[in-house]
This record gives C-alpha cells, sequence and structure tokens, in this order.
C-alpha cells in the first residue's frame, strides 16, 4: 500500500471516530434541551467548557509534543521515558488542579447556576480525561490508528448510552455528568493495559521534559487562545444575558460546528505523517499531502457550510426546539463559515508545527483571542448572541490570514483556487434548489439534503472539479481499505 493509500485509509479510519462524535452531539442535543430544556442545556456546555478550558493547562501541549517526537524513536526506552515523563507530571497537575476545583466547588456552582457536586464530579472528569488524552496521543505516535478509533467509538458509544439511560431514569444533570466518570474510568483501564504491556512501566526520570515543553509550551498558548475564541462567549453571554441565552445559542453552534467532522480526521492523519516525511526531507511528498487534503477538505466543507446556512432553522427545530431555533438560527451560518475558516488554518499551520516555530502560532491565536474577547465584551450588551457568532468569525479569519502569511514564508503548497471557484458556484446553484424545495420537518429536511448532495456532486463533476485519476484513486484505496 503506497503512503497516500495508507494516508487515505487512516482518514477513514479516524474519519469513523467523528461520524461518532458529531453524532453524539447531534443525538445529545435533542435529549437534553427536550427534556431538560435549555437552561440545562446552558449548564452542560458551560461544565464541558469549563473541562476544555481547565485540561489544556494541565497537559501543557505535552500530548502534541509526545506524537511530534516519539513518532520518529526507535528506542524503546527513549519511548518508555518519554511517554510515562509526561504521564506522570499531568497526573500530579490534574490532582492539583481537581483538588482546587473540589475547594472552590460552591462558587464555580454558584456562577453555572447549578449544583457543587456537579463541579466535584467534574474534577474526576478531568483527572481522567488528561491522562486518556496522553495515553491515546502515544496511540497516534505508534501509529496505532485503528485501535484509537476503536476506544474513541467505545468511549463515544458507551457514553450517549449512559447519558440517554440516566436522563431518562430522571437522574437529570447528575447522572449526565456520572456518565462522563464512569466511561473515563473504563477506557482509561484499557488504555493502561495496553500501554503496559507495549512499553512495559518505568518510574520516570523526566528528562525529555524540558525538550518537549519549548516545542509544546507555545502551541498550549494556541490551544487555550482557540478555547477564548470557541468558548467563552457561552460564559460572556450568561454573564450579560443569562443562562437560557446560552441554551439558545449552543445549539446553533453546534449545528454550525458539524463542519468539525471534517477538519479533524485529516489534520489528525497529517500529525502522524508528516513529521517522519518532513525530518526525512521528503519536501514533495509533504506538499503533496497537504495540497490533496486542502482540496478534500474544500470539496466537501464548502457545499456543507452553505446547506447548514441555508436549512438551520429546518435543523434547529429537529434536532432543538423551535423555541431555540427561532432565537438562534442566525447565528449557524456564521459559525460555519468560521469553521471552514479554522480548518484551513489548520492545514497551513503544519507549515509552522513542522518547522518547529510554535511560538508564532501561539502568538496569532492570542492576537485572534484578545480580538474576539474585546468584541464581545463591548458587542454582546447591545446586540446579544448575533454579536458573538459575528465576532468568532472575526476572530477565526484574523487567525487564518496571519497562519496563512507566516507559514508560506516556511514552504508553499498549490492551492487549486480554480476548483475553489467550481465549488462555491456548484454550491449555490445548490441552495438554490434547497430555497426552492423549501423542506419543512425532518422527512422533507432529509429529503433536501440527499438531494443537494447529488446535485453538488453531478455538477463539480460536470465541472470537472475533480479528475478521472482522483476518482480511481479514492476507489481503489476504498477497495483496499
Amino acid at each position: 500500500m503506497s503512503s497516500y493509500q495508507k494516508f487515505t485509509k487512516n482518514v477513514f479510519i479516524i474519519g469513523a471516530t467523528y461520524v461518532m462524535g458529531a453524532l453524539s452531539g447531534m443525538i445529545l442535543l435533542p435529549v437534553i434541551t427536550k427534556i431538560l430544556g435549555p437552561k440545562d442545556y446552558g449548564v452542560w456546555v458551560q461544565l464541558k467548557g469549563t473541562i476544555n478550558l481547565i485540561i489544556p493547562f494541565i497537559l501543557l501541549g505535552l500530548p502534541s509534543a509526545i506524537v511530534r517526537f516519539l513518532a520518529v524513536e526507535k528506542d524503546k526506552k527513549q519511548i518508555r521515558e518519554g511517554v510515562y515523563s509526561v504521564l506522570f507530571l499531568v497526573f500530579f497537575i490534574s490532582l492539583i488542579v481537581s483538588l482546587f476545583l473540589v475547594f472552590f466547588a460552591g462558587s464555580v456552582a454558584s456562577f453555572f447556576q447549578t449544583s457543587p457536586l456537579l463541579v466535584k464530579i467534574l474534577s474526576l472528569v478531568i483527572i481522567l480525561e488528561c491522562l486518556n488524552l496522553v495515553i491515546t496521543d502515544a496511540l497516534v505516535a505508534f501509529q496505532e490508528l485503528k485501535k484509537y478509533s476503536l476506544l474513541s467509538i467505545f468511549q463515544t458509544v458507551g457514553e450517549i448510552l449512559l447519558i440517554i439511560g440516566f436522563v431518562f431514569l430522571g437522574y437529570g444533570l447528575f447522572g449526565a455528568v456520572l456518565s462522563l466518570v464512569f466511561i473515563r474510568l473504563i477506557v482509561f483501564s484499557i488504555l493502561f493495559i495496553y500501554i503496559f504491556r507495549r512499553i512495559g512501566i518505568k518510574i520516570p526520570n523526566f528528562f525529555p521534559i524540558k525538550k518537549y515543553l519549548a516545542f509544546s509550551l507555545p502551541t498550549l498558548g494556541a490551544i487555550v487562545s482557540y478555547w477564548v475564541i470557541a468558548s467563552s462567549d457561552r460564559y460572556l453571554i450568561n454573564l450579560f444575558m443569562g443562562v437560557i441565552f446560552v441554551g439558545y445559542y449552543a445549539p446553533a453552534y453546534a449545528i454550525g460546528s458539524i463542519l468539525n467532522f471534517f477538519i479533524y480526521p485529516l489534520t489528525f492523519a497529517l500529525s502522524a505523517v508528516l513529521p517522519k516525511l518532513f525530518d526525512e526531507k521528503r519536501i514533495d511528498e509533504t506538499k503533496n499531502f497537504l495540497k490533496y487534503s486542502v482540496k478534500y477538505f474544500l470539496l466537501i466543507t464548502i457545499p456543507a457550510a452553505f446547506g447548514l446556512s441555508v436549512l438551520s432553522r429546518q435543523l434547529l427545530s429537529i434536532f432543538s426546539t423551535k423555541e431555540i431555533a427561532d432565537n438562534a438560527y442566525f447565528v449557524t451560518p456564521f459559525i460555519a463559515l468560521s469553521i471552514l475558516l479554522y480548518g484551513l488554518s489548520n492545514f497551513f499551520g503544519n507549515n509552522l508545527v513542522l518547522a518547529k516555530k510554535t511560538k508564532i502560532l501561539g502568538f496569532i491565536w492570542a492576537v485572534a483571542a484578545a480580538i474576539n474577547l474585546v468584541l464581545n465584551i463591548v458587542f454582546i450588551p447591545m446586540f446579544g448572541i448575533l454579536a458573538a457568532a459575528i465576532t468568532t468569525f472575526l476572530a477565526y479569519l484574523v487567525s487564518f490570514l496571519l497562519i496563512r502569511h507566516f507559514a508560506l514564508k516556511e514552504f508553499k503548497f498549490e492551492i487549486d483556487r480554480q476548483f475553489i471557484v467550481k465549488s462555491v458556484i456548484a454550491s449555490i446553484i445548490m441552495v438554490l434548489f434547497i430555497l426552492w424545495f423549501d423542506p419543512i420537518g425532518f422527512s422533507k429536511t432529509m429529503q433536501a439534503i440527499l438531494i443537494s448532495v447529488v446535485i453538488y456532486g453531478i455538477l463539480i463533476l460536470l465541472f470537472k472539479g475533480i479528475n478521472k485519476k482522483e476518482i480511481y484513486f479514492f476507489i481503489n484505496s476504498s477497495k483496499k481499505i
């Protein structure tokens, strides 16, 4: 199997994982909004957002260093030292942070308008999630993407089933948060058994940590700044408008964020293959991987962004409530376009990661986060959740333009601009069909989506957006997979 076919196989494997992740959000959205209401959904979103905020500070970006340095490491002793140094350090930090969170549970719960018990349970989730992320990134470094994918799917399915079960049994948000602990504990047990069998166990001396931190700490700035752009708006909406408006905003944001599904399989697979190619001076192959990854990303996300935007109200009515749809449908188009820009930023950002210039990425995301935060503070009180959506788009636009500028100074890869024009034209024609069809209800909306996919596919072939060689490549790769 060629390196391109292996890469395509890995994208499909990781894609299957993120299908489940996307389905998880779409399944839990109606369960929580329809049974518990928008207020509890607002609390749920903020609790999950808090996990996503705290974890990067605990991890210090170290899992990315595991992938970058151990993917090309052959010495088992070095691998063992690297993995356990990071694992032990992360455990100690997560324990301290969780104890701090437990101590101030009352204050945190008061802000979220929920019970302190939920915050204490959240502290257990944080410890387990941090440990699991370290070991799963070791799986990526070992090229064990099938195992990574299976465990991720297991966690997602288990989480969905437990949450639905607890909610229907009447345990509410308490049961939903407790489900996060149970499934992560099971996954950690499986991961630890695997890592023990693969590399054994060792009390580390932490000698690789200095090198790892030099690489990873700048990425922490990027991760935290990204969180500010992606999640801080919920906290500010809660502060200025109340938790119920978070309950309106978050589902519309979730619909627009469906595009994330098309980002992560490609960027995840690239993170496993590009460091080796780049370090071996196979620059032409590196450029080809990036060129075609961007093209196939846009092949799907351009029409998806158009489709999600025009069907926002219908999708929100189906997956949440009419109340949420009427109050937030206008958020989705801005978020969909924002996520498309975020995906492009990730692809160009690979240039800087490979060149080990992660400080530039950290600086760019910090600038974008500052812009987003200031604009949100100024405009959310005046224009509500629409302002949050627009400032999110502006922040992603700034980050994309800056990352692209600095990335192309390292090395350039081809962007098929003619294809982009063809994709946009095909998407506009697809949208005109949707507007004419005017779908109402689940059945009609699903029909509109299926027919739109066919229309776009036919048009992109007629416009020769993709050629026969590319089609045959995917057919052959699919057969081998």
